[in-house]
């Protein structure tokens, strides 16, 4: 049965939540249903591409506030434009994604007679999203039909101050490529394939990211391994910072900040290792993508995420979370040793089944079925 969905993220630039939102919009669309995707950015700065039959409202709203006053005026008049957004799209079911515009999305939709489901996309319990909206998510994220969290422990943390809201844990899929042409990985496949002895990082240019954790690793061992190379690929507010770091180090020519690409499956296949140096995450589409791309693959044991992803010693290694010594001595191993590279690079492969496309979209659309037959059930009873 076709349906009207509508999906609303801040942008549809760099980012998980991003791409989710973008793969969301787009397998719904080719199942038949009407989606609309609203962002509070332009279009001018996506960075995902969306199916010809998704209707995209982009508000143009993300300016800078200057003061709380400002602030304040701001987000009236982007609930204002983003409610009005919503109400023309008449939708069966709205569903938010990232913290901040699922605040925005509950005080938008409080006229409306249709469910809203909301889903965080990093761990509350690290990322600080400042009092006003912490208070503000307390008061509004009761009023969601659901909220989606993607790991059991970001889960129990949100029912201590959500008792009678529904919560499901939804961990995310294996992102799909972006482009058709990006070829399959099977076992035989990475048998014959021939990989650069590089270490991949992938992701925003941030602090929560731990790009300069992994730089000051890789510069424990560069002496030992002059042969191997580091590639962080993305962009963010530290992009400089890391290459003055880099700078100091003294390794340009064995460290690389790529910048943002659009196919990262391919920048994937160019590497031997991925590592995610993460201080915290939700749960990282990276990781995913890297072990079905068939990488051998190290991360922080941050409390949110990787734990549920790695069988450690099986399909990749964790190591303690924020320990330096130990990311240095993870990265010794295994650029020191082809056979173990190529069987936790095998293993990792098992990833597209254990979070498949067909699961997670499964298991939203039930969420998403069960809202829409109950608000239409309240509504025939009033």
């Amino acid at each position: 049965m076709s349906r009207r969905l509508t999906i609303t993220v801040p942008s549809l630039s760099l980012g998980g939540a991003e791409g989710v939102a973008a793969m969301m919009a787009n397998h719904w669309a080719k199942q038949g249903h009407t989606v609309t995707l609203i962002t509070l950015d332009s279009k001018e700065t996506d960075s995902f591409s969306l199916d010809a039959a998704v209707q995209r409202i982009a508000l143009n709203l993300m300016q800078d506030s200057g003061n709380l006053f400002q602030a304040v005026s701001n987000n009236r008049l982007r609930i204002n434009f983003l409610q009005s957004a919503i109400a023309d799209s008449q939708p069966d079911a709205v569903i938010s994604l990232t913290d901040r515009m699922n605040v925005l999305t509950l005080l938008a939709t409080g006229k409306l007679r249709c469910p809203v489901i909301i889903s965080e996309r990093s761990d509350p319990r690290h990322h600080p999203i400042g009092r006003l909206w912490s208070f503000l998510r307390k008061r509004t994220y009761p009023r969601a039909y659901a909220l989606v969290v993607q790991t059991q422990g970001v889960a129990d943390f949100c029912r201590q101050w959500l008792k009678s809201t529904r919560i499901e844990v939804i961990p995310n899929a294996v992102p799909i490529p972006r482009s058709p042409e990006v070829p399959a990985v099977s076992h035989e496949t990475l048998e014959v394939r021939t990989r650069a002895k590089i270490v991949l990082g992938m992701g925003r240019l941030s602090h929560e990211k731990g790009f300069d954790l992994l730089i000051e690793a890789f510069s424990r061992v560069a002496s030992e391994f002059p042969d191997w190379k580091l590639q962080i690929s993305g962009e963010g507010p530290l992009r400089e910072s890391l290459q003055e770091q880099i700078n100091h180090l003294g390794l340009q020519e064995q460290i690389e900040l790529t910048g943002w690409t659009s196919q990262p499956e391919l920048q994937l296949d160019q590497g031997e290792l991925f590592v995610l140096p993460s201080r915290y995450e939700g749960f990282p589409n990276a990781l995913l993508q890297a072990m079905s791309r068939g990488l051998a693959c190290i991360s922080f044991d941050c409390e949110s995420g990787p734990a549920e992803i790695i069988q450690p010693e099986t399909d990749g290694l964790l190591v303690p979370a924020g320990s330096v010594s130990e990311l240095a001595q993870a990265l010794k191993r295994l650029m020191g040793d082809d056979a173990l590279r190529r069987r936790l690079a095998v293993e990792a492969l098992q990833i597209t089944q254990r979070f498949s496309a067909e699961a997670y979209f499964q298991h939203w659309e039930q969420l998403i079925g069960q809202a829409i037959t109950e608000s239409e059930t309240a509504c025939n009873n009033t």
